[in-house]
């Protein structure tokens, strides 16, 4: 149990507790069934685990290490007890991912040295991308933070006009232009305002398009290289958003925009609606690109740092 102490604050930690409600419970429900009858983990409730964990989306490749490092427990304890299993579980995912440095963060923090710090937020349409923009605007901005919006997804009205209602709601400037404006424009002209205002922070909303990752590729390489006119060593931080209640068809989206881009941090959303939070232990091993944020409900202060031990306790609470 070392790996697991208190480090987020109660009505945080029962926040997440409840938007990972239906993921536990299937997890748990499919775990008991594994076990039900046996009293010691033996090949047969491995091969059972094997299935309750691909089927729970923590993924193939995840799964085999898991189950690899359970073998190892028990060739070395020679008995374990099902009823250890649980326990189990969550002590060797936690080692698993405690191998990456993601998710070791308790608060919403950017580096101190870079002024403005600039978020580049990619993800197809329908994830949640300009609801976590709006989210974390709203962090940054209670930590007393100056906040810009830039609207460069401008080939649908609809991703401009929901970012505007996200800047009016945190109470933070935003820059766009017309629907079918140049984004790298659009993203040139947010660091020029930003750094006019003295701004902490700029968040950039780009296209959500993959149907042709060749003009995604072209279109994000030249935002980036505009931005670079304004600051230097812009983008700091490229966040792909992925929607975590569509299991295996995220790490699709994140295997794609990984080919098309340089993706530095993951957002994964919608993890209360779904019972495929298993998705975030997977993504977070099989990718080594750090899980930052996750969605775990729909209220404003519902978008979560994610911290492993937090989430393991959650995930795996009986």
């Amino acid at each position: 149990m070392s790996f697991f102490k208190k480090i987020f604050s109660s009505e945080k930690k029962e926040t997440l507790d409840k938007g990972l409600e239906k993921s536990k419970s299937s997890f748990l429900s499919k775990l008991g069934k594994a076990v039900a009858g046996k009293s010691k983990v033996d090949d047969e409730v491995l091969d059972n685990l094997e299935e309750v964990l691909v089927t729970s989306d923590v993924g193939v490749n995840t799964t085999l290490k898991v189950i690899e490092r359970i073998e190892a427990r028990v060739s070395k304890d020679k008995y374990l007890g099902t009823e250890e299993l649980n326990l189990i579980l969550r002590e060797e995912i936690a080692g698993l991912l405690s191998e990456t440095n993601s998710g070791e963060e308790k608060e919403f923090v950017i580096p101190a040295n870079k002024k403005p710090y600039v978020l580049m937020v990619v993800g197809v349409n329908g994830v949640g991308k300009t609801t976590t923009i709006g989210k974390l605007a709203y962090q940054f901005k209670k930590q007393g933070k100056r906040v810009v919006l830039g609207a460069a997804d401008t080939f649908r009205a609809a991703a401009i006009d929901q970012l505007q209602v996200w800047a009016d709601r945190v109470e933070v400037p935003i820059v766009k232009q017309q629907m079918g404006s140049d984004p790298a424009s659009v993203a040139f002209d947010t660091l020029k305002s930003a750094v006019n205002q003295d701004a902490d922070v700029v968040i950039i909303d780009t296209a959500g398009r993959l149907h042709n990752k060749i003009n995604l590729m072209n279109e994000l390489t030249k935002v980036k290289r505009v931005m670079q006119k304004v600051v230097g060593d812009a983008p700091h931080d490229v966040l792909l958003v992925l929607d975590g209640s569509t299991g295996q068809n995220a790490f699709e989206q994140a295997k794609q925009f990984t080919k098309a881009t340089e993706v530095t941090s993951l957002a994964v959303t919608k993890l209360d609606g779904t019972a495929k939070g298993g998705v975030v232990i997977g993504i977070s091993d099989e990718f080594k690109i750090p899980v930052k944020y996750i969605g775990v409900g729909e209220g404003i202060e519902d978008l979560q740092v994610f911290n492993k031990y937090e989430f393991v306790d959650s995930f795996f609470k009986q």
